[in-house]
């Protein structure tokens, strides 16, 4: 009995030190993910939220702090919480993908989160990285300056978070079980969504339609997260422009333009100035893609932008202007457009390449079981690939693994460089190219090294943009390019002065895309594609990044209690 007590009591202590009890009060925030009921487009069903909210409650903190969450799961499914471009320096443990870093949290269970916020400042997002659940467990996080330093532009009058998503009538579960099973498409969404509600243009719809009150002559910061599945979003407000001055919690050169374009799991921070006439302006966004087989109808979703006053308002606000939803350029002319800050801002672009890393991102497809035909291209499975691999998730996460020596869970050895060399845009190609391997195979670097990484993205199949996503670290974007990366041409462009800093970047359909970023972060990191259907399909793999010299260098044993598989 009193080797219980004192194991107990253990536990009980260890946990107030994982918490930072001991030494003073951190903020702490409790999400218990639950189902509510929700209404729209005239139809009622339950979704799974945090604390009966969608989109989720805000997180707020500045430069430099730790935030705790405590994660109680309320629902009826397994569920894991990702805090989406927070780097969490040497803490992979509570980064939050699906056996990835962690086991995920069982309905009943509870898992203290903690969130570590470093050099990042503006607008981040937080999500459910299992399945498809994030596609209504997501929100907006805030990280301010610190309370002496100033944001590199005026200070707004307020700050509004915009938050996009996608609304199923049916049980997104389902959808995602039916897709998955069949091997198909999934189904579009039947709208897009303004902070929840999909606008006036929808039915049963118009009653909440989100509104932004303004008062004409002030600032405003828009805070604006794309919490789509699947959906790269055009954005505009009538007869307002936009200065966007910040992408992915690092700020940015400001940048004017009458519409943004922004892909899934990416955020922009962007004032509006209110300085027309007192009266209603239609806010839209409209999905683009550059795959004919993925285009939704043209009905945008739409908010209201509200001047303060009295006026006698129109009946019908003007749409404002939106590029059309295949147009290409317009998409990766505003991508391209985005420029960094001086390094008082931020860190350098790293100069002295150690690594070099070049990937296939393809769509692919798998045969069926005789039998069971599937709903894929010619009765096949879709798959998805980096460098000819489709990623398995194991059933034992990775960091686990890797800090315990645990063998058999994943393999060592990911291809840095193509398998195959060939016309990767060609329009077509040979049947054997289109299926890759299955596996779980990982990249590991030393710690110090200096990574550039080239995305190439091809025709397989099918070519369309990626959004590709790297855990516990921002990257400096230095090139972008339609066809077929030439390792001697492409490099003499990159832009090593002033490239933006993000966490999410667009590959263009049938281009490439080099990131670079400094391995000085020690862990497992996943690094994915951010159309969730593509996740599904295997466009994924880890980075295991090995300890430094220094305690500062090295990776921490695990908080207690963390998720059991």
């Amino acid at each position: 009995m009193w080797a219980l007590k004192t194991a107990i009591f253990l536990q009980i202590l260890c946990s107030f030190c994982f918490l930072g009890l001991h030494s003073k009060t951190q903020k702490q925030y409790n999400f218990v993910v639950k189902e509510a009921q929700y209404t729209r487009l005239c139809s009622t069903k339950r979704i799974l939220t945090v604390n009966g909210k969608f989109p989720g409650p805000v997180i707020s903190a500045y430069q430099g702090d730790t935030v705790y969450v405590n994660v109680y799961n309320r629902g009826t499914h397994n569920i894991t919480l990702h805090w989406h471009g927070v780097k969490q320096p040497r803490n992979p443990w509570t980064d939050g993908p699906e056996y990835i870093t962690q086991c995920p949290i069982k309905p009943g269970g509870k898992f203290i989160q903690k969130i570590i916020f470093s050099t990042e400042e503006g607008t981040l997002w937080w999500h459910a990285h299992s399945d498809w659940s994030r596609a209504t467990v997501h929100g907006a996080i805030i990280v301010y300056p610190k309370k002496n330093r100033a944001y590199p532009f005026p200070k707004p009058h307020a700050e509004v978070p915009i938050v996009f998503g996608e609304w199923w009538k049916n049980d997104v579960r389902k959808v995602y079980t039916e897709f998955v099973t069949n091997g198909g498409l999934p189904r579009k969404p039947d709208a897009i969504t303004i902070n929840g509600q999909p606008g006036d243009l929808h039915p049963c719809s118009k009653s909440g339609t989100f509104k932004v009150n303004v008062d004409r002559g002030k600032t405003y910061l828009l805070r604006i997260v794309n919490a789509a599945m699947n959906l790269i979003l055009f954005f505009s407000i009538s007869k307002h422009n936009l200065t966007v001055v910040g992408a992915d919690g690092s700020y940015t050169k400001p940048l004017t333009r009458d519409y943004i374009a922004i892909s899934p799991g990416q955020t922009i921070d962007a004032l509006l100035y209110a300085n027309q006439e007192p009266n209603q302006y239609y806010m839209a966004a409209r999905a683009y893609s550059s795959a004919p087989a993925i285009r939704l109808d043209n009905t945008p979703t739409t908010a209201i932008l509200q001047y303060n006053g009295n006026y006698p308002p129109i009946s019908s606000p003007p749409l404002p202007y939106l590029p059309y939803y295949n147009d290409t350029q317009a998409a990766f002319n505003f991508f391209g457009s985005l420029r960094g800050l001086p390094s008082k801002y931020h860190e350098t672009v790293p100069l002295n390449v150690s690594t070099h890393i070049e990937t296939t991102l393809s769509i692919n497809t798998f045969p069926c079981p005789k039998g069971h035909p599937c709903k894929g291209p010619n009765g096949t499975h879709f798959a998805a690939s980096i460098n000819n691999i489709s990623f398995v998730l194991p059933s034992i996460d990775i960091l686990k693994a890797y800090y315990y020596h645990i063998n058999g869970v994943y393999i060592k050895g990911f291809p840095t460089f193509p398998p195959f060399l060939f016309n990767f845009t060609a329009e077509y190609f040979p049947s054997e190219l289109q299926i890759p391997k299955k596996g779980t195979k990982v990249i590991v670097l030393n710690y110090g090294s200096v990574v550039e990484l080239v995305f190439q993205g091809t025709n397989l199949v099918g070519g369309i943009d990626h959004p590709m996503h790297l855990h516990g670290y921002n990257f400096h974007v230095v090139g972008h390019g339609f066809g077929n990366f030439d390792k001697d041409k492409d490099p003499m462009k990159y832009n090593l002065i002033n490239p933006p800093l993000l966490n999410t970047v667009a590959v263009p359909k049938n281009g490439w895309t080099t990131i670079r970023f400094k391995a000085t972060n020690p862990g497992v990191w996943l690094m994915h594609c951010h159309l969730e259907r593509h996740i599904a399909w295997g466009m994924e793999t880890v980075f295991i990044v090995k300890n430094g010299r220094g305690s500062n260098e090295t990776l921490p044993p695990p908080p207690p209690y963390m998720p059991r598989c």
